[in-house]
């Protein structure tokens, strides 16, 4: 429009033209920065759900391997209770051994010279049957 008959309001109209094109670039300014500002959380979102995703995905990993880690675990408790008893069963066995193996060692002399009569009492015992048997043999020869 054109405003011949008030052209002396030329400056105020000029100013509200300023504030309108004023406005205008800052209501696209505002609109950009919004969508900079959307776009930036939009991607923010994103970021975080990825990141919460992938720490998700992290501890499922890692309650897995710690599951079968406690497993292992348990598995190699009780392996070491069982080679426990049976070292402790050994021992037994061991100790049992070395109290017969001190026995006969500590009574080894009497009994060799228990041993050593025996053989003895034998001998003489052959002797004087074979001496009975050549008296008969004698008798009916």
């Amino acid at each position: 429009k054109s405003y011949k008959k008030n052209s002396g309001s030329g400056g105020v109209m000029g100013m509200i033209q300023q504030i309108i094109a004023d406005a205008k670039t800052e209501e696209a300014e505002a609109i950009q920065a919004e969508k900079d500002a959307q776009s930036a959380y939009e991607s923010f979102v994103k970021d975080t759900n990825d990141s919460i995703t992938a720490k998700q995905d992290s501890i499922t990993d890692k309650s897995d391997t710690k599951a079968k880690k406690e497993g292992e675990l348990t598995d190699s408790k009780k392996d070491l209770e069982n080679i426990m008893i049976e070292l402790e069963e050994l021992a037994n066995e061991n100790a049992d051994l070395h109290k017969a193996c001190d026995f006969t060692l500590k009574n080894f002399d009497v009994r060799q010279q228990a041993r050593d009569e025996e053989v003895e009492g034998l001998r003489e015992a052959k002797a004087a049957l074979s001496g009975a048997q050549l008296t008969l043999l004698q008798r009916s020869g």
